[in-house]
């Protein structure tokens, strides 16, 4: 059966002012295909769209589509008529009776917004918040019968949870043809056959997702030159962790990683955990932060209740949660913007914590970049014995050489929450806080970050919706599901959703006999999960500490032999503690 042809550009070119974005570009897009586009920000991707569109017109060739064609864009300005409801916008003219019966639409409701209540369909358009008015917009293009979906930067305030559903949502409509660009890396490896690649007007073209992305990318840098080494060495190093760090994408039947064997043999893995453990601990000594029996409240509203947590150096954690949970008032509380309502927060002498919050600073607008980064030091110790000076520190983080020479008010939002983190590096601390850091920055800008981070000697919290970054960075998790607990995720961000999908379908389960009964067990349970959390902290502790000297005793056989006897040891009682644990935590889950 022959393949239905939607849309092609013939010989198109754009430019703005004397860029070219695309030059003499010829491509087309079929039906049910899944293509995901990656660049540099500014290099033409949202032009690419928009020329595909329609909403811009091509300086030279043409677009043709055909007439029946029905498609819809998600842009990244949100607009409809003065005075619109939700229902308004998604729905349109369709009574009630035709959209409530509708199954899929149900689904495009409660997986966008929790639910389809009045109270939600009533809700002005413009009384929204930017987030919220983004997932109208994609609820109305879910709804509609289309043959192509144009989404830019789909996953922009949609939480791990939400992007999760909405690659399902998309993975179950073959028929239907999307096109996204997104930096959003786990949704293009889960939703994506082909990555274009938008590279100085041109558009190169690669076979699934974005490891498969990297893997050919990997294969192609064989045969680069010497001068684009240090790009080279990048992208290699992604390639390690996609190996070694990721278990889950190995096993992708699109992307066999053992094609790669090869390229990365000797290469190491992305950080050298007991180096850098060692340098915290030299930095941090024992202790950053530890919550006891801590209540924490924002305002009235009580988020977390009885809350023990034991943050140690070299730590690196990513929070998830439902929205609303305490995510960012968690963070706000250990550096001590908010005060504990019961309990005690203990934080180490030698903390020197940055933070990076969803809130840009003000900064004089006619400084340069560089001088803004300079403002704060020349030169930054990363540990690991890796030194940059502030030119350098830019280059990293994507402003090139006469990139940090433009004034500070002439910045993009992209571009000065890069500056913001250039800056919050430049100060040296020795706990990072990152509270959505990965807003507005392409692939490659975040590739660069990851590599900065494997070298960051110190602890790391960072709060995320973007799954492949808190993957890639973070070493362990922890949920805050809206039961005002915090709760440890050895299973990572896949146990996270797990528990969330059974919250919302719980089982059936027997009813106690007695409710006296039923609080007396979950109280004896409360107590019992408490106390192996503690058990399971001071192991992970004993266990930092033992890879440490591991690292001291390389040298040394009989001590390095002992250490390693220490190590299965410490391994097997967390093992079973975290057995018990998961044991606990179902039982109580069970009364509740």
């Amino acid at each position: 059966m022959a393949v239905k042809n939607l849309i092609n550009l013939e010989a198109v070119s754009k430019s703005f002012g004397i860029k070219p974005l695309l030059e003499s570009v010829s491509l087309g897009i079929n039906a049910g295909e899944r293509i995901g586009v990656v660049g540099r920000n500014g290099g033409g991707k949202s032009t690419l769209m928009k020329v595909l569109a329609g909403i811009e017109d091509p300086d030279e060739g043409r677009v043709a589509k055909g007439s029946a064609l029905a498609m819809g864009i998600l842009s990244q300005s949100d607009s409809a008529a003065e005075g619109a409801t939700v229902r308004d916008v998604v729905l349109g003219q369709k009574e009630k009776h035709e959209w409530a019966s509708s199954s899929d639409i149900r689904e495009i409701f409660t997986g966008l917004f929790g639910g389809f209540d009045d109270h939600l369909l009533d809700r002005d358009f413009h009384s929204l918040s930017g987030g919220e008015r983004r997932r109208v917009n994609l609820a109305k293009l879910l709804v509609a019968d289309l043959d192509l979906l144009l989404l830019d930067e789909p996953t922009n305030h949609l939480d791990v949870e939400g992007v999760a559903w909405l690659a399902e949502h998309i993975k179950s409509r073959p028929d239907l043809a999307v096109m996204v660009i997104t930096h959003d890396r786990w949704f293009l490896d889960e939703i994506s056959e082909q990555i274009w690649e938008v590279i100085d007007g041109q558009i190169k073209t690669y076979e699934g997702g974005y490891s498969a992305y990297v893997l050919s990318k990997a294969e192609r840098s064989r045969q680069m030159s010497v001068e684009d080494s240090k790009r080279n060495m990048l992208i290699r190093k992604e390639l390690a962790w996609l190996r070694r760090g990721a278990p889950a994408r190995t096993a992708k039947p699109k992307f066999r990683i053992e094609a790669a064997n090869t390229l990365i043999a000797n290469e190491p893995p992305p950080r050298n955990e007991a180096e850098l453990l060692n340098f915290a601990q030299n930095r941090l000594g024992n202790t950053v932060y530890e919550l006891h029996q801590a209540d924490i409240n924002a305002g009235d509203k009580e988020l977390l209740k009885d809350i023990y947590w034991n943050l140690g150096p070299g730590d690196r954690i990513g929070i998830v949660g439902v929205n609303g949970a305490g995510k960012t008032t968690l963070i706000r509380t250990l550096i001590g913007e908010i005060k504990v309502k019961a309990g005690k927060l203990v934080t180490g002498v030698t903390v020197k914590p940055a933070y990076l919050s969803q809130h840009l600073e003000e900064l004089d607008p006619t400084w340069r970049v560089l001088e803004a980064v300079e403002k704060v030091a020349n030169r930054v110790q990363l540990g690991n014995g890796k030194e940059l000076s502030a030119s350098q520190l830019c280059e990293r983080l994507g402003f090139s050489k006469d990139a940090q020479w433009t004034p500070v008010g002439d910045l993009s939002g992209g571009e000065r929450r890069r500056l913001q983190l250039t800056r919050l590096l430049m100060d040296s601390p020795n706990v990072l806080i990152l509270d959505e850091p990965t807003n507005d920055f392409d692939v490659e800008t975040l590739t660069a970050l990851e590599d900065l981070l494997d070298s960051f000697g110190g602890t790391m919290l960072v709060i995320s919706h973007d799954r492949y970054f808190l993957e890639r960075v973070c070493d362990r998790f922890v949920g805050l599901l809206g039961n005002q607990s915090l709760r440890d995720l050895p299973g990572g961000v896949d146990q996270y959703l797990q528990l969330r999908r059974a919250s919302k379908n719980p089982a059936p389960i027997a009813k106690s006999s007695s409710g006296v009964g039923n609080a007396a067990q979950q109280r004896d349970l409360k107590k019992e999960i408490t106390k192996l959390d503690r058990q399971i902290e001071k192991a992970r502790i004993e266990h930092a500490n033992l890879l440490g000297e591991q690292a001291e005793y390389s040298m040394d056989y009989e001590k390095l032999a002992a250490v390693s006897a220490l190590l299965e040891e410490n391994l097997a009682r967390s093992s079973e503690l975290e057995e018990q644990w998961l044991i606990a935590t179902t039982a109580l889950e069970e009364l509740n």
